[in-house]
């Protein structure tokens, strides 16, 4: 099989690394360009990761760095990204960037997101492997009005990834009034921006915008599609999103007002049969299951449960009732944020895309 050939911009960053980690041996494609900041431009990828008077090796996320081949590249200028011999791009920018460069880079070659910018413009997907691959027919509209030959497709805040791949079962079979969720997330979902003397032995009450960004990105995700148009759904939610002294992994305890009643075998049936036509396709980084449920009250926790299925399986224990809420039920979470929320979901949304047409 020819490997579609790939460009990962912002391949120095946290999130490009993610990326470049998914993509290392891979199956479908082939890491040819990468691309960064003007001050690293011309520098090999293992030159920038070295660079600095210290000259540690400034590889941050957990899997082995790349091949000598990737290492060997030589990083060209984001803004002076050259797409000629590129199938698709992997945008792993910081938000300021991705608002500029994301409509040049989709203009003329497929891209997938990580960033914030455009997920909630109207004819973009924000998409979830399993969840809401319906949604991608908004990119016929998105072509169509932008004229562009390429297309865009952006993945979700990665709090809202765990919260929305539970939510959408229980909305599909028993309909969804109302939700609370208290999350408990992971430092590494704080990039570098997190003084470590600020987390130790410590719980930071407040994560700038991502409560907004959890409410209103989980209304796009949970949408439906009429024709070419995405209704997004109508449902109030309440986020209170906190850092908890945990290296990697958003614990999330969720309390949902069902439309109607349900019991707890109902409900625990519902999550595990959850996305079974998905995973049947066996796609290079799929999970072999979307949802693992435990009954042990003591699970899922952070360091037992967030590398399940290589992290892109979400773990759910603690099932109960909530007579506090009408059709109450609650439940609690655990989801890799940079598995299946960032670098990884990447490379799945694109394993996706190419299996459904929409990659040449």
């Amino acid at each position: 099989m020819t490997k579609i050939p790939v460009a990962v911009v912002g391949a120095t960053g946290i999130a490009g690394q993610q990326v470049l980690a998914a993509l290392e041996g891979h199956p479908y494609f082939e890491v040819t360009a990468l691309a960064a900041s003007e001050r690293s431009a011309g520098k090999t990828f293992g030159e920038a990761l070295t660079e600095g008077a210290s000259g540690s090796w400034r590889w941050y996320v957990a899997d082995a760095p790349p091949s000598p081949k990737v290492l060997g590249i030589t990083l060209q200028d984001a803004r002076r990204l050259k797409l000629d011999d590129v199938g698709l791009v992997f945008a792993a920018v910081e938000s300021k960037a991705a608002s500029e460069l994301e409509p040049i880079f989709a203009a003329r070659v497929p891209t997938v997101s990580t960033a914030r910018p455009h997920r909630m413009d109207p004819d973009v997907p924000l998409i979830i492997p399993g969840v809401n691959l319906d949604h991608l027919r908004l990119l016929s509209e998105q072509r169509r009005r932008r004229k562009w030959n390429g297309f865009l497709v952006t993945l979700p805040n990665c709090t809202a990834t765990g919260l929305a791949i539970t939510l959408k079962p229980l909305d599909q079979r028993f309909g969804i009034g109302a939700l609370l969720v208290v999350t408990m997330q992971g430092i590494s979902g704080a990039g570098r921006d997190l003084p470590a003397l600020d987390i130790i032995d410590n719980i930071i009450p407040f994560i700038p915008r991502e409560e907004e960004r959890v409410e209103i990105e989980t209304r796009k995700i949970l949408g439906t599609m009429h024709g070419e148009t995405l209704l997004e759904r109508q449902i109030k939610i309440s986020a209170t999103c906190t850092r908890a002294p945990v290296l990697s992994g958003h614990t999330e305890a969720v309390s949902v007002a069902l439309a109607r009643p349900a019991s707890l075998e109902e409900v625990t049936e519902t999550f595990e049969q959850f996305g079974e036509e998905f995973v049947r396709l066996e796609l290079p980084t799929s999970p072999t299951r979307m949802i693992t449920v435990h009954r042990d009250p003591s699970r899922p926790q952070p360091r037992l449960d967030r590398d399940a299925d290589r992290g892109m399986t979400t773990s759910v224990g603690r099932i109960r009732h909530n007579s506090v809420i009408p059709n109450g039920i609650s439940y609690v979470l655990v989801t890799h944020n940079a598995c299946m929320g960032a670098g990884k979901g990447a490379v799945l949304v694109a394993e996706y895309l190419k299996h459904a047409g929409y990659l040449a």
